[in-house]
């Protein structure tokens, strides 16, 4: 009687065809994608000619940047008015002697110079003599540049699902469907083949049958020793780092009402850390600054460059315009008129920062007597995009720094006295914050 292996040849088979599956379901996201990127926008060309054919946009793009966004925007208000066209709306005469000296027209008694200086609540602009007329018409034939619109690829929109009109997922369901009926067939044609081999004589050899694993593992009671000694001892050593890290939040990063970027303020625009944390000089506390410390710089700031815009929505997921009207939402101010409306809301921010009740610490104390950067506790915030917790402010952490740390007594005649007496008793030059008496309990907790 003729003996044969018997293989399992519906896994191998199926195995293949679920390849084949991933294979479609990927051509057709690709599809998908390409399908997707063939609508694009393009911007407008930056050179249109002003309205009198004079001046150059690209130059005029640097001046306006330099000399005029502060308080002016192209297409809506601002501390100032929209300049779009501002060239068709006044002589240009007018233009060149209200910009270089607006105070004098005022003074002068120009009607159109007085109307508008009443009509922005009597704001003062700043005056620019040293920009020149053809300055000037450069800077106005920028402001004569249309608002850019976004232009649709040939072919117009494209449907979703790749324009062919049917979903994805109906699919992806029928090529599951046809994997699974295939499957079916297989099993079957295999049974099948099985009662012919066997009606014809031939007998399959079996393959031995091993022991299972778990009862070769109880039988070997050295094994069995070496394992339970070694999940003991992982248990402890974990257990033991599980408990060493309760109450321990460095990298909480806890998500704001208001999208704050310190990698913006401190890191590209190096805004000073205690210019909006002003109370951390004085104060036990750093303090959360208050939405006015905000509107000092947004009452004139309504919007980033388009090159921020574009890394906060790609890199981020933030769109920080909008992160901007959520402050003049909070704060009740209307940019249309330039205005507070006195209505107000709560900003709910999330303390990072969180040290036990038990457990004293003044901020003066370390910014303003010691001269500690900020960047000591805190770590690198210029380049955070979002702040998190970076030291683990534990009580190991802090005597560390007492330890390291040398106590700054120049010009400081508080310590001048006690920094002799304990040189002298320590034998050395510079006094650490722990030789000052840092690591006394009574310090932090009392």
């Amino acid at each position: 009687m003729q003996k044969v292996k018997f293989r399992n040849l519906p896994s191998i088979v199926s195995l293949l065809l679920l390849a084949v599956l991933l294979t479609f379901s990927n051509n057709i996201s690709a599809q998908e994608g390409e399908a997707n990127d063939a609508t694009v926008t393009a911007e407008a060309d930056a050179e249109t000619p002003a309205a009198e054919g004079v001046g150059d946009a690209e130059v005029g793009k640097t001046l306006f940047n330099a000399n005029c966004a502060a308080c002016h925007k192209l297409y809506k208000k601002a501390t100032g008015p929209a300049l779009f066209e501002v060239s068709k709306k006044y002589d240009r005469e007018w233009l060149y002697s209200w910009i270089k000296n607006s105070q004098a027209l005022i003074a002068a008694g120009d009607q159109q110079a007085i109307a508008i200086f009443e009509e922005y609540n009597k704001s003062v602009m700043t005056p620019f003599p040293g920009l020149s007329n053809t300055d000037i018409d450069n800077i106005l034939a920028y402001t004569d540049t249309p608002k850019p619109e976004p232009i649709i690829a040939e072919g117009g929109p494209v449907q979703e699902g790749g324009g062919s009109g049917v979903s994805n997922n109906i699919i992806l369901g029928a090529l599951a469907l046809v994997f699974l009926l295939l499957v079916v067939m297989l099993i079957l044609v295999n049974k099948t083949l099985k009662k012919i081999a066997e009606a014809n004589g031939v007998v399959y050899e079996e393959k031995e049958k091993r022991a299972p694993l778990w009862r070769v593992f109880v039988e070997n009671q050295f094994l069995v020793l070496v394992t339970a000694i070694f999940l003991l001892l992982s248990a402890g050593y974990f257990m033991y780092g599980y408990f060493m890290q309760v109450g321990v939040d460095q990298g909480y990063a806890p998500v704001q009402p208001i999208h704050y970027s310190h990698r913006i303020h401190a890191g590209d625009n190096e805004i000073d850390c205690k210019y909006c944390h002003s109370s951390a000089r004085k104060s036990k506390t750093s303090g959360i600054p208050s939405l006015n410390v905000c509107m000092n710089c947004h009452k004139n700031i309504s919007e980033v460059s388009d090159d921020t815009y574009a890394m906060g929505m790609d890199e981020y997921g933030v769109d920080y315009n909008a992160e901007i009207q959520k402050l003049y939402k909070a704060v009740g101010w209307d940019q249309s008129t330039q205005q507070y409306t006195g209505k107000t809301e709560p900003v709910k921010w999330v303390r990072i920062h969180n040290l036990p009740d038990f457990a004293y610490f003044n901020h003066s104390q370390h910014v303003t007597v010691a001269g500690i950067d900020c960047q000591k506790c805190h770590g690198p915030v210029e380049e955070m995009e979002i702040m998190e917790q970076f030291s683990p402010l534990t009580m190991g952490w802090c005597i560390n720094c007492h330890r390291e740390t040398n106590v700054n007594v120049a010009g400081n005649e508080y310590y001048k006295e006690i920094h002799e007496q304990l040189s002298k008793k320590y034998g050395v030059d510079q006094l650490t914050a722990a030789q000052m008496g840092g690591l006394e309990c009574g310090k932090c907790h009392y």
